[in-house]
């Protein structure tokens, strides 16, 4: 039962392995399309985890900081993705030429790391957009207010401060359900090549069931 399960999630794995190689071929734009989408993506994400985890932030008056950090958020977070993307790809070829059905799930298994990666480079997308954004802030200013203004100061504060809010969620996860589950809507775009396999098993298991029963 378990190699027809394996076979029928390879085929699946086959055939969408084949629909991307079709739809590669058929334009040059298509890693500037594929780009977009992150981008896109990230920031669809950002606004949900925000205005759902920490709506005081959104509609308060901090809306123009959290207005601006959306576009760094989804550029970075798109970077990510797109590398991931393509990291994705190539490990479905090494499981596909897998001829052990073993070494075919401990390739694909290497999607979880991916996802579990994703996670700090959230923290990071997020130290690197606020310094950004506060850089960009300073601009226009006068001598004396950039003097003022330790910008190695600022980073190191917020990288400290997030780095904070995550070792929290993993010792006392119950007093962190906002951090944990905006961490989630924000890396949800990193999961979705682990989510995909995890479909197409459940495809495969319930599909093998049946034609069980059927016999």
């Amino acid at each position: 039962m378990f190699n027809s399960i394996i076979s029928q999630w390879r085929r699946d794995l086959c055939l969408a392995l084949s629909f991307y190689e079709k739809k590669r071929s058929k334009g040059d734009n298509f890693f500037l399309y594929l780009f977009g989408f992150f981008i896109f993506l990230n920031i669809t994400c950002y606004w949900l985890a925000m205005i759902t985890a920490f709506p005081d932030l959104v509609f308060g008056n901090t809306f123009g900081y959290y207005f601006k950090v959306q576009f760094p958020v989804g550029i970075l977070g798109a970077l990510f993705d797109s590398l991931s993307f393509f990291v994705t790809i190539y490990i479905i070829r090494r499981a596909l030429l897998a001829v052990d059905n073993k070494i075919y799930i401990t390739h694909l298994s290497i999607d979880l790391i991916i996802a579990i990666l994703a996670t700090f480079w959230v923290v990071f997308v997020f130290i690197v957009s606020g310094w950004a954004v506060s850089f960009i802030d300073t601009l226009g200013h006068s001598k004396e207010v950039l003097q003022t203004y330790d910008h190695e100061t600022n980073i190191l504060k917020r990288t400290d401060k997030y780095v904070s809010n995550v070792n929290d969620a993993l010792i006392n996860p119950s007093k962190n359900i906002q951090n944990i589950y905006f961490g989630f809507i924000m890396g949800f775009s990193a999961a979705i090549p682990t989510m995909i396999h995890f479909i197409m098993f459940l495809k495969s298991f319930f599909q093998t069931i049946k034609a069980k029963k059927e016999k």
